[in-house]
């Protein structure tokens, strides 16, 4: 197994707990490839049935959901070692609601359903992941509706600042994303997001310094997001 596939892997959910011998033994069970695709590939279309259990390992997907007047939304983004359409690999309905493109050029292992269902059955370890992924996944879904449908734009952006900031464990906050696909993620226009920022800024809520972010009165911030601790 090449050494970033194993990498990748290691970072995966589903083999949480393995070591890399383990992980290079029990793949060794199935037939798997590496499928590679460049920035801005569609691999995956919204209305298609999943046929593979991919994981992400070099590069970025992106999954978005789009209308038919070409207005989108950014649904989610998958890292390295991420698992893609986990509730529609084994799914008795399992099209696909949104697109998939690759955000840089990105590298997916690919396997077929029936391989990911031999990984389950012969090692406990895997299958207690993949239903604690299933788990994680439903949580983060009910979580998004939440941020989409009843949260105000000051609301979001809080909520987004404060998350940010528990992800990096610091209140000064390096936007890897651009401005637009972070607005893309949460439902609203570029430029709400940016009055929004300038507002928490001239409150003195955060610091603005181009992509860094500043948090300097965090429990404002939580109130304005209905956040507790």
């Amino acid at each position: 197994m090449e050494k970033n596939t194993l990498k990748a892997l290691q970072q995966c959910p589903l083999f949480e707990g393995f070591t890399a011998k383990d992980i290079e033994q029990i793949m060794d069970n199935i037939p798997y490839r590496l499928v590679r695709f460049e920035k801005k590939e569609l691999f995956l279309s919204a209305g298609t049935p999943c046929k593979y259990a991919d994981i992400v390992v070099t590069g970025e997907v992106i999954a978005r959901m789009e209308g038919s007047s070409g207005k989108y939304m950014q649904i989610t983004s998958k890292p390295v070692g991420s698992l893609l359409a986990s509730a529609f690999i084994f799914g008795k309905n399992n099209i696909i609601p949104v697109n998939m493109m690759a955000s840089k050029p990105t590298t997916i292992l690919r396997m077929t359903p029936n391989s990911m269902q031999v990984l389950l059955n012969i090692d406990e370890r895997f299958r207690f992941n993949f239903i604690q992924l299933l788990s994680a996944f439903c949580d983060n879904l009910a979580r998004k509706v939440r941020m989409l449908t009843l949260h105000t734009v000051r609301e979001k952006v809080a909520i987004f600042l404060i998350e940010q900031a528990r992800l990096n464990n610091s209140d000064n906050i390096i936007l890897q994303k651009s401005r637009q696909e972070i607005a893309e993620s949460f439902a609203i226009q570029k430029f709400s997001l940016q009055r929004c920022l300038k507002e928490f800024a001239a409150e003195n809520i955060i610091q603005l310094n181009g992509k860094q972010i500043t948090i300097l009165n965090k429990n404002k911030l939580m109130t304005l997001g209905n956040i507790t601790e």
